[in-house]
């Protein structure tokens, strides 16, 4: 049984990927401990005692099986905050089937409004439901060792997957409240809309993400007449066809095509230059080679190389909040138990005897 697969891999082995570890793992520190072996567990327990937070995502029972479920490891530490997620919540009737990313995007319900409307359920192109879980999970984390300060009391944190992508399609579950019928489909679209134009627009040279995407507010008309002006039809200013959001809504194939005219002359950038500076939203569709070739992300720090001493620079996404202005700084993922003698030291005040020992026990490597 294996927790996070991104804490598994190995970097420097020939059949694993070091990017996806390299993206998960950066600024983190590796101790490598065998909790199946009896000095390991201890080792665990006696970290424990002196920890703030425990996280585990382990399959349905391994955590319990291991020894170190809630009950415990409050016995250890009533202060703790204990952090569990799984891919089914408690009380689910699939609480004890294992789910990754895509198992909980698909019961959670982003693959039934993700792709065209007469087409089938479309896995979303990111991880949300790996990534995104832990966000709910690291905020409310935060939140609990804030109340901690008041009460002195630990507390036990149970996210699901599913349930995390139920928080994460609020939106759509407003549509059904409001049209009393499943969210659906709509492409590039937004699925009932009430306004537009709203969607992507073909661009030249007409490459494969050779798009823009448009979305006129409901709530500002100006944004239609302004854009009317960039494409260069004033003509259409005030005609009655086109006059309101719900005019517009109501003749979405006309509308489109006058916009699409224009920008089928124009790169994407052109488009996002004209009309955003017409204070129109309007976002070019931009793949990660054009994303890792823009310096100014490098510039801002918000893309950064990190140098690892096992592989070759690797370029990637770093923390989006900047800290007092400044970005955070990327520092390489490690290599398995690379820590070990570190955290034992500084954590636990083993000397350099009692960490060899340890591993000549096999307890830690």
């Amino acid at each position: 049984k294996m927790g996070d697969p991104g804490r598994r891999l190995r970097p420097g082995q020939p059949d694993d990927d070091p990017y996806y570890f390299h993206v998960f793992n950066a600024n983190k520190k590796s101790i490598a401990v065998n909790l199946k072996s009896d000095s390991g567990l201890a080792l665990v327990k006696d970290m424990i005692a002196k920890a703030d937070v425990m996280v585990e995502n382990f399959a349905p029972g391994a955590i319990e099986r291991l020894g170190l479920s809630y009950d415990v490891v409050r016995e250890i530490n009533p202060g703790i905050i204990y952090a569990q997620i799984k891919g089914f919540g408690e009380g689910s009737p699939y609480e004890k089937n294992l789910a990754f990313d895509m198992i909980a995007q698909a019961a959670g319900g982003t693959f039934s409004v993700t792709g065209e409307a007469d087409g089938p359920p479309t896995r979303p192109g990111i991880s949300i439901g790996d990534t995104g879980t832990g966000m709910t999970m690291a905020f409310t984390i935060a939140s609990a060792l804030h109340k901690r300060k008041e009460t002195g009391e630990g507390h036990h944190l149970q996210v699901a997957m599913q349930d995390a992508i139920l928080h994460y399609m609020r939106t759509n579950f407003a549509t059904t409240g409001r049209t009393g019928k499943p969210a659906g489909r709509a492409g590039s679209k937004i699925a009932d809309s009430q306004s537009a134009p709203k969607g992507l627009f073909p661009c030249a040279p007409g490459g494969p993400n050779d798009y823009v995407y448009i979305s006129t507010s409901a709530a500002n008309p100006e944004h239609w007449n302004r854009l009317l002006k960039v494409v260069g039809r004033e003509d259409l200013i005030g005609d009655e066809r086109y006059l309101t959001p719900h005019d517009r809504a109501a003749n979405e194939p006309e509308v489109d095509e006058i916009v699409a005219t224009w920008t089928r002359t124009k790169t994407k950038f052109e488009a996002m230059e004209q009309v955003g500076g017409e204070g129109i939203p309007v976002g070019p569709v931009l793949d990660t080679m054009e994303l890792n070739n823009d310096v100014t992300f490098e510039q801002r720090g918000i893309m950064q190389t990190m140098v690892h001493p096992a592989h070759k620079p690797f370029k990637m996404p770093t923390w989006p909040v900047r800290v007092d202005g400044r970005p955070t700084r990327i520092k390489p993922s490690p290599m398995l138990g690379q820590h070990t003698d570190d955290v034992l030291r500084d954590w636990l005040e083993l000397d350099g005897d009692a960490v060899a020992g340890l591993k000549a026990d096999g307890a830690v490597t």
